[in-house]
């Protein structure tokens, strides 16, 4: 009787089973010998979404998914290359992947958390071996918090691999399991926050968690009702999205500018940050224009702030008074003129070119009004 694939198994090239599945920067997966020939062929661009892709496309194995064809398939499974590494010969790593599940104990969470932190062999034996899919069901489930710290621990540990890593652990479902994590108790949100900054470091993951329905709404609430560990590393993590521009617009509408302006006056250089690259776009700018004293909190960064601080509160500033009359005349009445002039000939060309364009905005300012 002929076997019956999910379509979700065959490559979207080839239309046949995948034996080897890798992802392409694009996000999208195929069985490796039919995108590399698509690549060898001069192609750059992916064959799904026909958007461009960079010079040297990265493929990714998708360990997950080449590990639900296996069990899907047995016979496929003798396909797959044997562990290479000396360190993971060891029977211990080896028996404890595969008696992993879940609900798993915290012993066996705890010794995977000590191998993860001190093995790079061993990282690659938990990828290859679809035992992350157990710490992400872990890291997702608020039902035992020791059992969901010891997973996010784990899982951010495996993030730190690098680039190829990171998307992988977003193919498998990181993101999901990260932003349900995000409204756990206080250890579990921010380890949860961390991981979605390290997962956002690759360009295609911020576009994916941006996209996430709870993802940003989630960092949002941390940063409003979070303690002062949870607040900071929310705010790192939007920070990293923000470079993203949807990320902004979707940053807003989550409601966090007036928690990360609150953030920002209790002395948080990395909530100005975060609304300097808000503030770049226009719903950003209407939301910040709303809220009283954002122009005091901008301004006693340029008094007290360290050089990144700077820099952001004269972007920011530059980006809310070039072209509102009512900010310019907050700041001028804040100061901010008089804070500029120092910076005119900063060694941080960043800092001098914003202070010298903030300038002359306040001086035309100061000008129209007087005459």
């Amino acid at each position: 009787m002929e076997v019956e694939f999910p379509d979700d198994f065959r490559c979207p090239i080839s239309l046949e089973v995948m034996t080897d599945p890798v992802i392409l920067s694009s996000g999208h997966t195929f069985d490796r010998a039919s995108i590399q020939r698509w690549l060898d062929s001069g192609n750059r661009t992916c064959p799904v979404t026909k958007l461009p892709l960079p010079p040297s496309p990265s493929l990714i194995p998708n360990h997950a998914l080449r590990s639900l064809i296996s069990h899907f398939t047995p016979n496929l499974s003798s396909k797959s290359p044997p562990c290479s590494s000396s360190s993971s010969s060891s029977s211990f790593p080896r028996e404890l992947v595969s008696s992993l599940s879940f609900p798993s104990d915290p012993d066996s969470l705890a010794a995977v958390l000590r191998l993860v932190k001190r093995s790079a062999a061993f990282r690659r034996l938990v990828a290859d071996s679809g035992a992350t899919a157990v710490l992400l069901r872990h890291a997702a489930a608020r039902v035992c918090p020791d059992l969901q710290e010891l997973s996010l621990r784990a899982i951010l540990h495996l993030t730190l691999d690098g680039d190829d890593a990171r998307v992988a652990l977003v193919a498998e479902g990181a993101v999901d399991a990260a932003a349900a994590a995000l409204n756990s108790g206080c250890a579990a949100a921010a380890l949860a926050a961390t991981t979605l900054t390290s997962l956002a470091t690759v360009e295609v993951n911020k576009c994916t968690i941006g996209a996430h329905p709870t993802a940003i709404a989630g960092l949002a609430a941390l940063l409003r009702e979070g303690g002062g560990r949870e607040r900071r590393e929310a705010a790192t993590a939007l920070y990293e999205l923000c470079k993203f521009p949807e990320n902004r617009r979707r940053t807003v509408a989550a409601g966090a500018v007036p928690a990360l302006v609150e953030f920002a006056g209790a002395g948080s250089e990395r909530a100005v940050q975060v609304l300097g690259l808000v503030a770049k776009c226009q719903e950003g700018r209407q939301e910040i224009r709303k809220l009283d004293g954002f122009v005091r909190v901008l301004t006693a960064v340029l008094r007290v702030g360290s050089s990144r601080g700077v820099e952001h509160a004269l972007l920011a500033l530059n980006l809310l008074c070039s072209d509102n009359k009512d900010m310019a005349l907050q700041a001028i009445k804040e100061g901010a003129l008089e804070l500029c002039l120092p910076l005119l000939g900063h060694e941080n060309g960043k800092i001098g070119k914003n202070a010298v364009t903030l300038a002359r905005t306040l001086q035309k300012m100061q000008l129209g009004c007087s005459v």
